[in-house]
This record gives C-alpha cells, sequence and structure tokens, in this order.
C-alpha cells in the first residue's frame, strides 16, 4: 500500500512502532541510514514485538540511493515547517510518507528541493514544537489510508 520513508531515525522505540504501523497497514518501511541505533538492538524488537520480522523493511544507505532504488514520485514530506495542512493532501495508495530524525526533523536541503511536497500535521498554535514520530506517522498513514479506502 503506501511508503513510510525514516530519514536518519534515532529512537529505537519510534522505529519499532512504525515497523507496527506498517505491518498493520501493509505499508512498506524504509529507512535512510545512518541510523541512531542498530536493528538488532533489543529495543526495535522489544517494541515490534514478534511481528519485527514480518515488517516489509528497506533500509538504504542515504537519500540519493533510495531515490534512485525506488524511483519514488510522490513523495509527502511531514514537517512542522510546511504551509500546506495534512487535511489539503490528496493521497493514493503507492505514495511515500516522509518523516525526519525525532531531534532535527528533515534537512533545509530536503525541505527546499521537495517543497511542493511538504505537509504539517494541524496543531494548535503555541501548544507544543512537534509531535512524537510515533504518532505523527500514525496520524498520517491512518489518514492516507482512509482516503484511499473510500
Amino acid at each position: 500500500m503506501f511508503n513510510v520513508v525514516l530519514v536518519h531515525p534515532e529512537i529505537p522505540h519510534n522505529t519499532g512502532a512504525a515497523g507496527r504501523l506498517c505491518l498493520a497497514t501493509g505499508s512498506t518501511l524504509h529507512l535512510i541510514e545512518p541510523l541512531g541505533f542498530s536493528l538488532d538492538e533489543k529495543q526495535v524488537r522489544r517494541v515490534g514485538l514478534d511481528y519485527w520480522k514480518d515488517v516489509d523493511l528497506k533500509v538504504w544507505p542515504d537519500w540519493d540511493a533510495f531515490i534512485a532504488g525506488t524511483g519514488a514520485q510522490r513523495l509527502h514530506l511531514c514537517s512542522t515547517k510546511a504551509e500546506k495542512s495534512l487535511w489539503d493532501v490528496t493521497f493514493d495508495q503507492e505514495d511515500y510518507l516522509v518523516f525526519g530524525q525525532e531531534t532535527k526533523g528533515l534537512s533545509d536541503e530536503l525541505r527546499e528541493k521537495y517543497a511542493d511536497g511538504l505537509l504539517r500535521i494541524p496543531m494548535l498554535a503555541e501548544s507544543t514544537r512537534s509531535l512524537n514520530l510515533s504518532t505523527a506517522i500514525a496520524i498520517v498513514l491512518y489518514e492516507a489510508a482512509r482516503q484511499v479506502s473510500h
């Protein structure tokens, strides 16, 4: 169905939770190195439970290898710095939902290069800087799934 892309994820618990979300929706999880942890770590397996082995997982050495290897066309990059709201986006089944590092988000370079694909999750002004990565993935992934299921 969809493709969830984590660019340089840092926290194994979030990646494990993303794997479970991908498994629950039939989506592929793409991880762009470097990772802030080893995929062998207990935390990833613990959050992914015994499902981790069933996750459709692809690990890429860098962004360019990811683009070359997938031919990804429809990229939706999630950023608190985006103007366009998640509610204003129309999703298709093979879309790539891209999320940045937990502490830094997406790089300026990626946000500039893919400015047309930037989206944000609406939040109350002055409420919080951002949401937890796995929470953000769940919101965007399930909105995309909701749209294509109709």
